[in-house]
């Protein structure tokens, strides 16, 4: 029976470390996912507006237009401030 020490004492240093790394991304991975999100967004919206436009009332098209628009503003803030 062990006794004594701390928790992290059972914990193997390669396994923690690996841990570590995984459960903290670094700030470009999150910049990334955001930056996919955003592309996918556009891309959604746009596919709506072309394949489903004729079928939208003019305040869901406007609805879906303000959207791409706002995906797009965001996501050239976030290029422009990841160029610098």
């Amino acid at each position: 029976m062990m006794s004594g020490g701390s928790p992290t004492d059972y914990i193997p240093k390669p396994m923690a470390e690996m841990t570590l790394q995984m459960m903290s991304p670094k700030r470009s991975v999150i910049i990334d996912m955001v930056m996919v999100q955003l592309i996918s967004a556009i891309l959604l919206g746009l596919g709506i507006l072309f394949f489903r436009g004729n079928d939208l009332t003019a305040s869901e098209t406007s609805s879906y237009m303000i959207g791409v628009f706002v995906s797009f503003l965001l996501l050239t803030s976030i290029y422009g401030r990841i160029t610098r």
